[in-house]
């Protein structure tokens, strides 16, 4: 059954996506960042191009010629991934193909409506009862 991960209060909801997919690529995982919407795809895309400065996490969209040899795919298409490892979720629902792949990652941010989707597809997964983390990304105060 897919392990789900919560991320919350992240302030930058690319970037931590970002970061979870550099961590799967370097434990040799494929990854689908599961963006439907066309500016978070090439915000996402641009993103991982530029960020770290002197590192590169190889993808592609999944829609690309070479996207059955590349580890992570952006889009929507889960069937262009050669192995379901990691989904991470750019999008308000969840994702149609999500119980497909061992984990599924969840962010979610600051603002009111994010908070109250991402609560919205917690109780969905915890309905069905999917095993399920929470990461709180707020700095603590010591």
């Amino acid at each position: 059954m897919t392990e789900i991960t919560f991320y919350t209060h992240a302030d930058d909801l690319l970037d931590v996506a970002r970061r979870v997919a550099a961590k799967a690529y370097g434990q040799g995982k494929q990854v689908m960042i599961y963006a439907p919407d066309a500016t978070t795809a090439a915000a996402i895309d641009r993103l991982l191009w530029t960020t770290p400065a002197l590192g590169f996490v190889p993808h592609c969209r999944d829609s690309d010629a070479l996207a059955g040899e590349t580890p992570v795919l952006i889009g929507t298409d889960a069937d262009a991934l050669r192995s379901a490892d990691v989904m991470i979720n750019l999008h308000t629902g969840q994702p149609p193909a999500f119980a497909r792949f061992e984990r599924l990652v969840e962010i979610v941010g600051l603002d009111e409506a994010g908070v109250e989707q991402g609560r919205a597809r917690y109780r969905f997964y915890k309905t069905r009862g999917y095993a399920m983390q929470t990461h709180d990304l707020r700095p603590h105060a010591s």
